[in-house]
C-alpha cells in the first residue's frame, strides 16, 4: 500500500503552523526557534501566532530572526496550513479553525478521550497522536512521552525537596549527624528512573518498585535498591515495554506488600500509568496515615486519577500530616527545556511525514501506522476504534 499524498502548490514548500497553547496551565510551545531553522532548511515555511512561545521563554523576535512568519491570531496562523504542530489536544473551537485536509501532530489523549479523535476525523484532518509513537529504535528521537517524562521525574524530586522539612543527604556536623532521607519511587519507567537518579544526586537513600522485573538492572545501575515484591507471577509488562493493568486482587496484594515500605519513606514519588486506563491506585488512605508527619508524596499520575487515594489532581494538599502533590502537567512547569525537547520530537516525526516537499503518509511505515489516529474523514487506529465501539 502506498501513502496518499496531499498536493501542495509547486515550489511553495509545506506550510507548518503553530498557535499559542490555550489549555489551562500549558506553558510549552510546539516549535522553538532552533527547530524553525531546521524546518526552513528543508524548504518548509513556518508561521507562528504571536505570543506562542512567550510563556516558554521564546519571544516573537527569536522566531522572526530564524525566518518564521508571524501571525496576529490563531485563525491567521492556521490559514491554508498544511501541517499544524501542537502540544495540548485541541478543543472544539480550535478544531473548527483547523484547515480541512491538514495534518495535525499533537498530544491527543486518543485512548481515554476518543471522541476528540472522532471530531478531528469529522473535520477532515489527518492526525498523529504523540502518545502513540511506537517505542522502537527508529522512533526514539520522536518519543515525546519519554522526553517529557524525563522532565517530570526530575522535577518531582525537586518539588519533594522543597516540601520535605529535612535534608536529603547524610550530613556529619559538629552538632551531630543528620541521616539521609529515604525516597521510594513507584514505577521505574522513564520518569521513575529520572526521579531515582535525581534523588541519588541529592544524597537520598532510594528504593524503587515496578511490576516489570526486567527493570531491576536499570534501577540498581542508578544506585537504588529494587524492592522484591512477589506478585504470584503477575508481572505487569505489556507490548512495547509499557506497564499493563493488573487485576483488582493483584493490585490489592501489591498495596499490602508495599505498605511497610511506604510507611518507612520520607518521600514517595509515584509514576505508574497504564495507557488509556485510570492510574492504578498504589497508596491507600491508611498507608498515607502510616507515614511520618511531614512526609511528602509526589503523584505524577495525577492527571489519570492518581496513584494515591488522597491525591487531588491539580492541587497540593495536606492529608494525615503528609503533603500530597498532584500536579497535572509537571513538564509544563519547566517550559523552556520541555519545549526544546518536544519540538525536536515533533520535527523528527514530521520528517517521516514529508517527502519531496509534500505531505505523504505511508500507512506501511511502522512509525506512522503506530500513531496515525485519523485520516480521510475516518478514525483509523484500531485501539481508538475499539474505544469508540
Amino acid at each position: 500500500m502506498t501513502g496518499e499524498v496531499q498536493d501542495i502548490t509547486p515550489g511553495s514548500g509545506v506550510l507548518v503552523a503553530v498557535c499559542r497553547e490555550r489549555a489551562e496551565g500549558e506553558r510549552r510551545v510546539a516549535l522553538t526557534p532552533d527547530e524553525v531553522g531546521r524546518l526552513l532548511a528543508t524548504g518548509a515555511r513556518v508561521r507562528i501566532e504571536r505570543g506562542a512561545g512567550s510563556s516558554a521563554g521564546f519571544p516573537d523576535e527569536s522566531y522572526a530572526l530564524q525566518g518564521a512568519e508571524l501571525a496576529t491570531d490563531a485563525a491567521a496562523a492556521l490559514a491554508s496550513a498544511d501541517v499544524v504542530l501542537r502540544v495540548a489536544p485541541p478543543g472544539d473551537e480550535e478544531i473548527a479553525l483547523l484547515p480541512p485536509a491538514a495534518l495535525v501532530l499533537s498530544y491527543l489523549r486518543p485512548l481515554d478521550q476518543p471522541g476528540r479523535v472522532k471530531a478531528l476525523a469529522e473535520h477532515g484532518v489527518s492526525a498523529l497522536a504523540m502518545e502513540l509513537v511506537p517505542r522502537i529504535t527508529r522512533a526514539q528521537t520522536m518519543d515525546a512521552l519519554s522526553s517529557q517524562a524525563n522532565i517530570a521525574g526530575y522535577r518531582a524530586v525537586l518539588v519533594a525537596s522543597t516540601h520535605l522539612p529535612r535534608y536529603f543527604p547524610l550530613l556529619m556536623t559538629a552538632a551531630g549527624t543528620v541521616p539521609p532521607a529515604k525516597v521510594l519511587v513507584l514505577g521505574a519507567g522513564v520518569a521513575g528512573l529520572q526521579a531515582i537518579a535525581t534523588a541519588r544526586r541529592l544524597g537520598a537513600v532510594v528504593s524503587a518498585f515496578d511490576v516489570r522485573p526486567a527493570v531491576r538492572e536499570q534501577v540498581e545501575s542508578l544506585g537504588a535498591r529494587f524492592l522484591e515484591v512477589e506478585l504470584a507471577g503477575a508481572a505487569g509488562e505489556a507490548e512495547g515495554g509499557y506497564a499493563k493493568e493488573l487485576s483488582q486482587d493483584t493490585q490489592q496484594l501489591q498495596r499490602d506488600l508495599l505498605a511497610e515500605h511506604v510507611a518507612g519513606s520520607d518521600v514517595v514519588v509515584t509514576t505508574a500509568l497504564v495507557p488509556g486506563r485510570p492510574a492504578p491506585q498504589l497508596i491507600a488512605a491508611d498507608m498515607v496515615a502510616s507515614m511520618r508527619p511531614g512526609s511528602v508524596i509526589v503523584d505524577l499520575a495525577a492527571e489519570a486519577g492518581g496513584n494515591c487515594e488522597l491525591t487531588v489532581p491539580g492541587e497540593t494538599v495536606v492529608r494525615e500530616n503528609v503533603t500530597i502533590v498532584g500536579d497535572r502537567n509537571p513538564a509544563a512547569a519547566m517550559p523552556y527545556d520541555a519545549s526544546r525537547l518536544y519540538a525536536r520530537n515533533l520535527t523528527e516525526l514530521l520528517g517521516v511525514c514529508v517527502k519531496d516537499g509534500r505531505v505523504a503518509l505511508d500507512a506501511d511505515d511502522d512509525v506512522i501506522s503506530g500513531c496515525l489516529v485519523c485520516r480521510g474523514g475516518a478514525v483509523v487506529h484500531p485501539a481508538v476504534l475499539e474505544r469508540l465501539a
